[in-house]
């Protein structure tokens, strides 16, 4: 499961060790049986974050040590070796996928989302509408949310839909919460279609979403329509924190609510979300702690 300097939490922790968005590392939460196996699982999508993202690489580059880290993860998976040009992350990943089981084709999906962020970054392309972007979010951000019940050993076909729901949600809120930073970068999650349908049109991405003004009406109503649709998928994953066992449940509350709040946040924003990032702050610790006790 969906903080750093660009997207908020995305996982079944609200404060991650290192960068990568989608979950944190051993939160004290955690059962400490369980701090390898989400520690590898982490530091496995951190560097490949790392490959796809960092630096100053040219795209062709990254794409090839995306490749090859891929031949590493599939090599591990079937008990081969990998190469020895990550050991800190294939070594124990390896370790810890014979001791818990853990599914190959989670990981595998993610290294699939990053290869994208290449992609689309390097073309300055946007998505064409809602399920593309909800695609990539199945491939981005649903992986950790199965790979962590997977290792708490809840298995339920509505739990998993659920934990996709939230994931989902998480992502989308990273989104929307980052649009002053993704932007600029040349990151557009701003769906096409859903633009067009509030009288947006992009034809250029580059130019014109970089063109938009926080005071267009337009882009309010595009927000609204696109955090109202966050939340409800967020609500569709709810009932998730009643079947997560023990603090993992607690946890969770917290992801959820912690995340409820950056959304809430960046709708009463509106299109000023597209020149301000939203954050949580620590005077916002008790509303979220109490939301956790109400559900």
């Amino acid at each position: 499961m969906p903080p750093d300097e660009r997207p908020p939490p995305a996982g079944f922790a609200p404060q991650p060790v290192e960068h990568y968005e989608n979950f944190p590392v051993a939160s004290w939460l955690c059962p400490p049986r369980l701090r390898a196996p989400i520690a590898a699982i982490y530091h496995f999508a951190r560097t490949a974050d790392d490959l796809a993202d960092e630096g100053d690489a040219p795209a062709a580059a990254r794409l090839r040590d995306l490749a090859r880290y891929r031949a590493d993860l599939l090599a591990v998976a079937q008990g081969q070796p990998p190469s020895p040009r990550w050991p800190q992350v294939f070594v124990p990943l390896a370790a810890q996928m014979r001791a818990f089981g853990l599914p190959a084709q989670p990981l595998d999906d993610l290294l699939s989302a990053f290869v994208q962020d290449v992609t689309m970054t390097r073309d300055g392309a946007a998505y064409a509408d809602m399920p593309a972007l909800l695609n990539y979010c199945r491939r981005s951000a649903n992986p950790v949310g199965r790979l962590l019940l997977h290792l708490y050993g809840v298995t339920q076909e509505q739990a998993l839909r659920e934990s996709d729901a939230i994931c989902t949600a998480l992502q989308l809120i990273n989104f929307w919460q980052d649009l002053s930073v993704d932007i600029p970068r040349g990151r557009y999650y701003l769906p096409l279609a859903e633009c067009a349908a509030h009288g947006i049109a992009i034809t250029a991405p580059r130019e014109q979403f970089a063109a938009l003004r926080p005071d267009d009406e337009r882009a309010a109503r595009l927000l609204e329509s696109l955090t109202r649709h966050a939340r409800a998928t967020m609500l569709q994953g709810e009932p998730l924190v009643h079947r997560v066992p023990g603090r993992a449940g607690w946890e969770l509350r917290a992801v959820v609510q912690a995340a409820l709040s950056v959304l809430a946040q960046t709708r009463a924003l509106g299109p000023r979300a597209l020149a301000t990032r939203p954050v949580l702050r620590r005077r916002d610790a008790p509303r979220v702690l109490w939301r956790c006790l109400l559900m």
